[in-house]
């Protein structure tokens, strides 16, 4: 059966290219998707409790493209929604990442208004301040600041999600948790933040429904990809190292491993997420009614163990961020660079830690390379 285009993958990076495909050129595309469900990681759904949750874990969007927050929200609307994290620090739940407000609860008066004046003073209000960079100062208090942040938020809450110490991390990883010299205590800046009122699987029903577009749910594209032929391109949206049959050996990546759990109350804790640093074995636990806004008798919440992933077997959810592996990657990327007729696009394609506003950005570009 011939299509103008196949596309492996029907998370945000593929199901985007998908829909402006068969929507501005008329193009008939073929979606071929291993998981039983669309959506990728994005993928929600009613618990047994009638919850709505995200099965992959949460999923905040936010972004400052307006090109980006006009485009999906053509397809459904947008529950207008900042994200507030807490940190369990020394047994107090403060905000995260560490900000002014974080400074105040933490350490006595005195000692953090010093401490505000001279990051002000140094790095001017409203700046994000890397940890590692903030390590390497050599004024006293700045110096206390950046060791305290750096063993009591950054370093083992680092080594559980990547079972690594922060200075094997690329600065991708280490820069995404700053020293936010602000009194906004929300987790991103972003101009548009928000929850799809109906949820996300609702809005990829909707992208998707098209008649040029068809869709293979449940389906190795590696067993099957020679009884479907494409007259122009192949998008690729899956594992980079796995396309080409690990040439240069498997990638390495990261998978989280998900203990959902129903309690009978209104709520079950302060913030939609709170982090546990130093203590237990899980890294974050969210609360998914207190995203989506959902009115509910019950709530339900989600722990998140990180863990090596096994290539094959797991879900892969973060791409390896240390020098050994993005040169491995690098490898696989020539390899890539040198198909004319294959785009490799996305979070596992591109071997890049991709938010979801940053994945239909690339996708809406590849389009309009075509």
């Amino acid at each position: 059966m011939d299509f103008d285009y196949i596309i492996v993958g029907a998370g945000f990076s593929g199901v985007v290219m998908a829909e402006r495909l068969a929507t501005e050129k008329k193009a008939k595309v073929l979606i071929i998707e291993k998981k039983r469900h669309f959506g990728g990681n994005c993928y929600d759904c009613y618990d047994k409790a009638g919850i709505l949750i995200h099965q992959y874990g949460p999923h905040i969007f936010h972004t400052s493209s307006k090109d980006v927050w006009e485009y999906i929200t053509r397809f459904g609307e947008m529950h207008i929604y900042h994200h507030r994290v807490l940190g369990v620090i020394e047994g107090k739940k403060v905000p995260i990442p560490f900000n002014l407000n974080t400074l105040e609860e933490l350490f006595p008066k005195a000692l953090g208004e010093r401490i505000e004046e001279k990051l002000v003073t140094k790095y001017g209000m409203g700046q994000k301040v890397p940890i590692l960079k903030l390590r390497a100062e050599n004024d006293p208090d700045l110096k206390f600041l950046a060791e305290y942040v750096y063993e009591k938020i950054f370093a083992f809450y680092t080594e559980k999600q990547w079972g690594l110490k922060p200075e094997e991390l690329t600065p991708e990883v280490t820069g995404r948790v700053p020293v936010y010299i602000s009194w906004d205590d929300r987790y991103f800046q972003d101009r548009y933040q928000g929850m799809p009122v109906e949820g996300y699987t609702k809005m990829f029903e909707r992208m998707l429904d098209h008649p040029n577009i068809k869709l293979l749910l449940n389906t190795d594209y590696f067993e099957v990809k020679d009884e479907f032929k494409y007259k122009k391109k192949l998008i690729y949206t899956g594992p980079v190292d796995a396309f080409f049959d690990y040439r240069f050996g498997k990638l390495m990546y990261r998978t989280i491993d998900f203990v959902f759990e129903n309690y009978p109350k209104e709520n079950y804790q302060e913030a939609a997420t709170v982090n546990y640093p130093n203590d237990y074995g899980f890294t974050r636990i969210s609360e998914f009614k207190l995203m989506t806004g959902q009115l509910s008798p019950t709530t339900t919440t989600v722990k998140e163990f990180s863990r090596e992933a096994v290539v094959g077997t797991d879900e892969l959810y973060y791409p390896m961020f240390t020098d050994e592996w993005i040169a491995k990657y690098r490898e696989y990327e020539k390899e890539a660079a040198a198909l004319n007729d294959t785009i490799f696009l996305g979070r596992l394609a591109q071997y890049r830690y991709y938010n979801m506003d940053q994945a239909i950005l690339a996708s809406l570009a590849a389009f309009q390379k075509l």
